[in-house]
């Protein structure tokens, strides 16, 4: 029999659990122009030498951009900020910095720009063909960062590069774009960072945390018009793909004790037990004796908690404590493809089949990423399920060694390593009371010093902590599980660590 999910084993302590999106990166390019040799042929067809690709084409169009995000800036009242030093500052920061003043409207917030490395082509004169094409190199160029707040997204960014082939980079979080529909819908929460710490209605977020890719696609399109001019004036679209995507499975507590008492227990053991094999399987696929690919376990630790993270190839699985009180499983896919789907293959041959196949990378791919990811993240939580947590034991220990009450009565813990407690353990686990139970009368015998009213507050006492039990209709008693337990590691911790680490003891010195 399977151990119970961690979520079911704590669900006194858990308030809810989220399934959504987190950070997710999209890569707009345009089909015709994204390759060499499309771009190549491009040139050729509109009558543009190949060596004149700079001042007769990518120049024209890089002054076009350049001139656009200043006209976008003057429309909103904002100065583009020119970031000089790469690491001067965490753009993300500066945003929540100047979204604190504005506030959270829809609308544009502020733009960045900076030199940067990016994908562009090279004239090139091959004397064997006697041809003359573009090659791909990598160059920098000047880069703009649109901040923008979206009314269904939340915050997002577009970065246009101002050189060919531009290509678009899009950010969204699901997170943020969650909130804005809890909003939307009356629905109480609370946001820390990018991780809820409260949702009246998990059932109802859950549903709300997914995404509706056609709306998605329009406004790809309408960002794409309205932060770069490129596509207009080449009368092109652009081709939206996943670059990047998290998917987050949030284990939200009520408060931060269970998971504090659990998470540093759950961390040494899965950075010892976690295997190669063992990533695989939380993948979905098999690890061949040939696999070339990148795997490990890596553990650091954050100014926002402890993280642990396995990697196979491009994808990565993430378990992070947030704000001690959500326990976050995520896995991170740099490309899709890495995961099969059953869907319609076309052939060259012009024939289809319907099979496992690699994973499309368009950005209709996400619905079934999702599937696929949360199917990754239930896995991993089935894995960490199966370790047995310390925090029931502290618990356990802890009603064992206080006092506890019984209407006016009184009735102290147990020290495990004391003498007269040891001796009662000692005495419960003999083969005569484990067989026969143990009564007033056999009690007081065996120890002999104790009245009959000291014996009964003593198995009043030994009631009281859980240890034994009375069987029905008699004045009998036995040790219960826990009872069992406890005596056994009392006498275990007793004779065979304490006492012969301290008769080995050097004495000490006067």
């Amino acid at each position: 029999m399977s151990a119970p999910l961690l979520t079911d084993r704590y669900a006194e302590s858990i308030e809810g659990v989220l399934q959504c999106y987190d950070r997710v990166v999209i890569s707009g390019h345009l089909q015709d122009i994204c390759y060499a040799k499309g771009m190549t042929k491009y040139l050729y067809q509109h009558g543009i030498r190949i060596f004149d690709y700079g001042k007769g084409f990518a120049e024209p169009l890089r002054n076009a951009i350049r001139t656009h995000a200043q006209a976008v800036a003057e429309a909103h009242g904002l100065e583009i900020e020119f970031i000089v030093k790469k690491n001067a500052f965490r753009k993300e920061d500066r945003i929540q910095e100047i979204v604190a003043e504005r506030g959270d409207q829809p609308g544009l917030v502020h733009i960045f720009s900076a030199m940067e490395r990016c994908q562009a082509y090279r004239p090139w004169y091959d004397k064997k063909m006697e041809k003359a094409y573009v090659k791909p190199v990598t160059k920098k160029c000047l880069h703009y960062y649109f901040y923008f707040i979206d009314e269904a997204l939340g915050l997002c960014y577009l970065r246009v590069p101002t050189w060919s082939p531009f290509r678009l980079q899009f950010y969204f979080n699901g997170h943020n774009a969650l909130a804005h529909r809890l909003q939307k819908a009356g629905i109480d929460f609370e946001l820390v960072d990018n991780a809820f710490v409260h949702i009246v209605d998990y059932e109802q977020a859950n549903e709300l945390a997914q995404l509706d890719i056609e709306a998605l696609h329009k406004k790809l399109d309408a960002y794409a018009r309205q932060f770069c001019p490129v596509p207009e004036r080449l009368n092109m679209l652009y081709h939206w793909s996943i670059m990047q995507a998290e998917y987050a499975t949030d284990i939200v507590f009520h408060s931060p004790e269970p998971l504090e008492a659990m998470f540093p227990y759950l961390l040494e053991v899965l950075i010892q037990a976690v295997k190669p094999a063992d990533i695989a399987t939380f993948l979905g696929r098999k690890l061949h004796g040939n696999y070339q690919g990148e795997m490990g376990n890596r553990f650091n630790k954050r100014w926002l908690g402890r993280r642990l993270k396995h990697q196979m190839g491009p994808v990565t699985i993430k378990m992070y404590d947030k704000f001690n009180q959500v326990l976050r499983i995520e896995t991170t896919v740099n490309d899709v493809s890495f995961f099969k789907q059953y869907r319609q293959v076309h052939h060259r041959d012009g024939s289809t089949t319907t099979e496992f196949a690699p994973m499309k990378k368009t950005v209709y791919s996400l619905p079934p990423l999702a599937e696929t990811l949360q199917a990754v993240n239930r896995r991993y939580l089935k894995y960490i399920s199966a370790f047995e947590t310390p925090e029931q034991g502290i618990d356990k220990l802890q009603r064992l060694t206080e006092t506890t009450r019984d209407e006016h009565h009184r009735y102290k813990g147990f020290n495990l390593l004391d003498e007269e407690d040891a001796s009662l353990f000692r005495l419960l686990l003999s083969g005569e009371f484990i067989i026969h139970g143990v009564s007033n009368k056999t009690l007081r015998t065996a120890l002999g010093n104790k009245t009959s009213s000291q014996m009964t507050r003593l198995l009043k006492r030994l009631r009281m902590h859980g240890l034994i039990k009375r069987v029905s209709h008699s004045y009998r008693y036995y040790l219960t599980e826990l009872g069992r337990q406890v005596a056994v590691l009392a006498l275990k911790l007793r004779e065979t660590f304490i006492i012969p680490e301290l008769a080995h003891a050097s004495p000490a010195s006067a």
